[in-house]
């Protein structure tokens, strides 16, 4: 694997992390899920998980690529997440 494939396994791992943590909460506490990804619904948030995503390639994307299209998703995705909390 070179440089730029190493890169992209780490937002991947998060992902999948993050996605069994939140399956684990729904089998523990039907309906946390919804709760939980409601942020999705939020157009505030989304917009802003947007802004950041979009800068984050941007920056990114002369030093990694396509990786950091991955990175940016992610952390747009966390953005928007915290951002729908305050609701």
């Amino acid at each position: 694997m070179g440089g730029s494939e190493t890169s992209l396994l780490a937002p991947v791992i998060i992902v999948a992390a993050l996605v069994i943590r939140t399956a684990f909460a729904e089998i523990r506490h039907p309906g946390s899920a919804r709760h939980e990804w409601a942020f999705a619904a939020d157009r505030r948030a989304m917009a802003a998980g947007g802004v950041v995503a979009v800068s984050v390639t941007a920056i990114g994307w002369s030093q990694s690529g396509w990786a950091a299209v991955a990175w940016a998703l992610l952390t747009g995705a966390l953005t928007a997440h915290l951002i729908g909390r305050d609701r």
